[in-house]
Formats: structure tokens, C-alpha cells, sequence
């Protein structure tokens, strides 16, 4: 791409004017209207600060309030990906896009955030549920989130559920991807378990919290979270390293086809157990794991439940390398600072090279896989299945 003319195209004359849509006079006067209407002071303040930087930001900088702006005022990206000789349309477009689910009021804040940065000023606090204590660590139950070095870590830590996620932890973790997504401190993500668990899957007691809307209104809810909880990591930008201490089970096996690098102790097992829960595949899985395994392997997998050791899990292309249990933190620790060490845009890129192309594919397969699940949740068979195992570990 021509950088000089994206830098001229966007940073030119008024600054912050090129960083909004391109509109008609009439259609620029609705939105400031409306914009002054419903935007908050602060959301206002930052936008004219925008105009009186003094310094050219960069074009990466210009991008990202561009994306911002356009998550925070409309929403996520809902138009097409503009021409391959767009280069400055696709550059804009890509950088909106890439923001995934990202609330509005997430972008507002990241918005304000980062122009506070821009113009030598601190950044704001982060969104109530990304809320960093004194020690770096975020709050959200369920998990512990730790950023340091350039590494955000994310724990799962209900030891005594099997560090199985609820719809919280499916949030939190849907959160923290799209904001250090954007976070120029974070240069690589990682998961993994407290205790001697990595994670045992979706708690199947969430199936019996029913709200008022009854069973059809907790499917479509729970939908909607699986959803937005897997295309966060398929629009995640940066390298995400998984670190199976433990045994896996359900999404927390799925989801590692999403991943960039995948480290498992040989105490670990991989299980994805959908059928006898009256199920179906997930986390793009129908997709990812036939094309990394081959279809017979895959469907022994998905299909058949079979539970595999972290050397067959390997020897299927699902692992990077298996590490003696003894030595896996340690391990683990080591090649996390060293990919932190690594220069970071180099990293992003090269990681959109390997999955730009899959993204629409990896989008529509999750959006398939969702409305699938939504029917089985609701059928007789998932039902059945889940009350008897529900009644078999009632005590767990």
C-alpha cells in the first residue's frame, strides 16, 4: 500500500473530518446532529482533540481511531469489503471490521482511551469488566486476567467445577479478546487452567437457570454468547497461545483450532463427548478439525467421542508439542516472553497471512454451528442427556 497517500488522504486538511465517512452535506449535518445528541462529553472532547493534534499520529494510529469511531457511532462493520485496488478503502474497512463485537460503549471508551494517549495525556480506565486491580489482574469471576510483559494471561479458575466456563467467563473472555485486541501493551494472548484441570467445558448446570422466557429464550441467549465468544477469537489479530496443563473437554478442545500455537503437558487429554450429550460440534470445529485431522480421524473425534491423549492429539496436528508435566509451566513461561520479545507487527501480519482468508468461512461455519446447537438445546434428546448426567454428578 501506498502509505504516503493513505496518510494524505486521511490526515489531510481537517484531521478528525477524515477520519469520519465520507457523506453529503446534507447527511454530514443529520450525523452531527444526531451525534452531538447521543454522544457523551467526553466522546465529544476526544473528537476535537483529534483536530488539534499537533503531530501526525501514523497511520496505524489513524486506522484504529478511524475503527473506533465507526464501531462507537454505528456499530460493528456492515458494509462490504470495498475492491482490491481500494487500498485506502480496504485498509479502513479491514481496520473496522477487525473490531468483531466490540460494543459501542466498549469503543467509545477505548476511543476516548487511546485519544487521551495520543495527546499526551493518560488513558482512560478501561471498561468496568476489564478493570485492572493493583497487581494487573482483572476481576471477572470465574477467571483471573493478567497482563505483564506484553502477555495478557487468561486463567480459568473454578478448580473445584473443573474450571468449567458460565455465561460470565464466555463474556469476560469474549471482553478481554476484544480489548487487548487494540491494546498496543499486548503483544500475545494466552489460556490456561488452575489446578490440575485446563478446562472441562460449557458448566451444563447453566442449562438450568431458566429465564422467564423458558427454554427458547435460553437457547437464543446462549447462541448469541457461543457466538460472539468464538468470533472473538477468529477476528483476534494477535498470536494466541493455548497451555493445556490438563484435561480438556468440549469447547475448551474445539476452540484450539482457533489458536496459533497449542503446548500440552503429557498428563493431558482432549474430549469432545457432543453426541452423548444429545449435541453438536462447535467452535468452528465441523470445520477446522476435519481440515487439520482428515475426515475419518476427525469424526472419531467429533463424531465417535473419543477421548485422545495428548501424544494422539499431536500426532492429529491439533498440538504443538507436548511438554513433561513437571517442566510445563516453567516451559510455557519461557516461550511466552520470547514471542513477546518478537517484533509485534511482524507478528500480526504475518498471522493475517496465514488466516485472512479463512476468516468469512470461519464466520459463516460459527454462525451455522450456533443456529444447529440452538435446535438441539431445545430437543428431547439434548434434554434427556443432560438431566442424566446432571443427576449422575450431582455431587461434583
Amino acid at each position: 500500500m501506498n502509505t504516503v497517500l493513505l496518510s494524505r488522504i486521511l490526515f489531510r486538511g481537517s484531521k478528525f473530518a477524515r477520519l469520519t465517512p465520507s457523506v453529503t452535506k446534507s447527511k454530514a449535518r443529520n450525523l452531527f446532529v444526531s451525534t452531538q445528541l447521543s454522544a457523551s462529553q467526553a466522546m465529544e472532547d476526544a473528537k476535537k482533540r483529534v483536530g488539534t493534534l499537533k503531530e501526525d499520529p501514523g497511520n496505524d494510529a489513524k486506522l484504529k481511531l478511524y475503527a473506533l469511531f465507526k464501531q462507537a457511532s454505528t456499530g460493528k462493520c456492515n458494509t462490504k469489503k470495498p475492491g482490491v485496488f481500494d487500498f485506502v478503502g480496504q485498509a479502513k474497512w479491514s481496520a473496522w471490521n477487525g473490531l468483531g463485537e466490540m460494543t459501542q460503549e466498549d469503543a467509545e471508551k477505548t476511543y476516548i482511551s487511546y485519544v487521551n494517549k495520543l495527546s499526551g495525556g493518560e488513558e482512560a480506565s478501561p471498561p468496568p469488566d476489564a478493570t485492572n486491580n493493583a497487581s494487573g489482574t482483572n476481576v471477572i469471576d470465574g477467571l483471573d486476567v493478567k497482563k505483564e510483559n506484553g502477555i495478557c494471561t487468561i486463567t480459568y479458575n473454578r478448580p473445584k467445577k473443573l474450571n468449567a466456563l458460565t455465561p460470565e467467563m464466555y463474556n469476560g473472555i469474549r471482553d478481554t479478546l476484544n480489548e487487548t485486541a487494540h491494546d498496543d501493551s499486548i503483544k500475545v494472548l494466552a489460556f490456561i487452567g488452575a489446578g490440575d484441570y485446563y478446562c472441562s467445558g460449557n458448566d451444563l448446570s447453566n442449562f438450568t437457570k431458566i429465564p422467564p422466557g423458558g427454554p427458547k429464550e435460553l437457547a437464543a441467549k446462549s447462541s448469541v454468547v457461543l457466538r460472539d465468544y468464538v468470533n472473538s477469537y477468529i477476528n483476534y489479530p494477535k498470536p494466541v497461545v493455548c497451555a493445556v496443563n490438563g484435561p480438556a473437554i468440549g469447547i475448551s478442545v474445539t476452540i484450539l483450532a482457533l489458536a496459533d500455537l497449542v503446548y500440552a503437558s503429557d498428563t493431558a487429554t482432549f474430549h469432545t463427548p457432543f453426541m452423548s450429550l444429545g449435541q453438536s460440534p462447535e467452535g468452528c470445529s465441523s470445520y477446522t478439525f476435519p481440515n487439520i485431522m482428515g475426515y475419518a480421524k476427525a469424526n472419531e473425534v467429533l463424531l465417535g467421542g473419543k477421548k485422545l491423549t495428548a501424544q494422539e492429539a499431536f500426532d492429529r496436528n491439533l498440538v504443538t508439542a507436548i511438554i513433561p508435566h513437571d517442566e510445563f509451566r516453567k516451559s510455557v513461561e519461557e516461550k511466552l516472553n520470547y514471542l513477546a520479545s518478537l517484533p509485534p507487527k511482524s507478528l500480526m501480519y504475518s498471522k493475517a497471512l496465514n488466516r485472512e482468508r479463512e476468516k468469512e468461512m470461519l464466520m459463516r461455519v460459527n454462525e451455522e454451528e450456533c443456529v444447529r446447537l440452538e435446535e438441539r438445546w431445545l430437543s428431547d434428546e439434548c434434554m434427556n442427556a443432560v438431566m442424566k448426567f446432571l443427576s449422575q454428578h450431582s455431587k461434583m
